[in-house]
């Protein structure tokens, strides 16, 4: 019977400094924030004997006089401008319905997408009779929230050349709290990959495309053969984001990056290891505390 044994390497600690600064003030449920009585009471707090208690898990913050809790784990709470990529499950009439891990699904008017072929006129009873050509249950897009409804559903729109119906790739589901807000959420990384990390904890990978402009306005999906080397990276920035995840770490391009190059060590099938996951995140966190330092 074969037995993999592992010897214990050397590695640096990490600086404690650098982690403790970004982690804030954590709470549980029960615990007492303030028994200041000037402060407003915000989203997961409440009061009791005039004290301010926590209801959720999650990060204190302060804005002037109003004190809320961030809760760690959540559903995602969309904002205007936000990148988002879900997946179509109704088409109804003059809009799509978007799964976006979300409370409420989300809306995709008909008339806050590109036509194909980026013409630019008012939609007709055709187009709306087209729209499953378009779309369909089951179709993956990348989009914009345009605005937030009353009651905390999401209207998108696709009406830049960037958004749209994505083609061949991996979608990797993590928690919508681990996504940092960054200017851009598209890249294209070193490695041959592009990546879109959607707001909602929905992160697409897939193959960099040779041309950049699409003519057909985000509707026209490449089904080429994909090479066994661009499913392989693929496959190990997958492997790499969810190690991150496992271990709590902020997802950007910068981290990701780092923790695939620290992963380059190790086969793709081993990175989800307990061990590995140890040894190529703690890399990667004192990569990101030199850098920072």
């Amino acid at each position: 019977m074969a037995v993999e044994v592992r010897l214990p390497v050397a590695r640096k600690r990490v600086t404690e400094s650098g982690l403790l600064d970004s982690a804030g003030h954590l709470v549980c449920p029960g615990d007492t924030i303030t028994t200041d009585t000037g402060f407003m009471r915000g989203h997961g707090t409440y009061l009791e004997d005039e004290k301010l208690l926590a209801s959720v898990a999650g990060v204190v913050e302060r804005v002037n006089k109003l004190i809320c809790v961030r809760a760690l784990k959540t559903r995602y709470n969309g904002e205007v401008g936000d990148v988002i990529v879900g997946r179509v499950t109704e088409v109804q009439q003059k809009r799509w319905k978007v799964d976006t891990n979300s409370r409420l699904d989300s809306v995709l008017l008909l008339s806050s997408v590109n036509l194909p072929g980026g013409e630019l006129r008012r939609r007709s009873a055709e187009d709306e009779l087209a729209m499953r050509s378009y779309l369909e249950e089951g179709d993956l897009i990348s989009a914009e929230v345009q605005a937030v409804y009353s009651d905390g559903a999401l209207s998108m729109h696709t009406r830049s050349l960037k958004y749209g119906k994505l083609g061949q790739g991996v979608l990797v589901q993590v928690s919508p709290s681990l996504i940092k807000r960054r200017k851009t959420h598209f890249h294209n990384l070193p490695c041959g990959t592009s990546i879109i990390l959607g707001n909602n904890g929905f992160i697409w990978l897939y193959p960099t495309p040779e041309q950049t402009e699409e003519e057909a306005g985000g509707f026209v999906t490449n089904l080429e053969p994909i090479p066994l080397s661009d499913r392989e990276v693929i496959s190990r920035l997958r492997n790499c984001i969810l190690a991150l995840s496992a271990q709590k770490m902020l997802l950007y391009d910068t981290s990701i990056l780092y923790c695939y190059e620290a992963s380059l060590a190790h086969q793709i099938k081993d990175i989800l290891k307990v061990e590995v996951i140890e040894d190529i995140v703690m890399e990667t966190r004192q990569r990101l505390v030199d850098q920072e330092g």
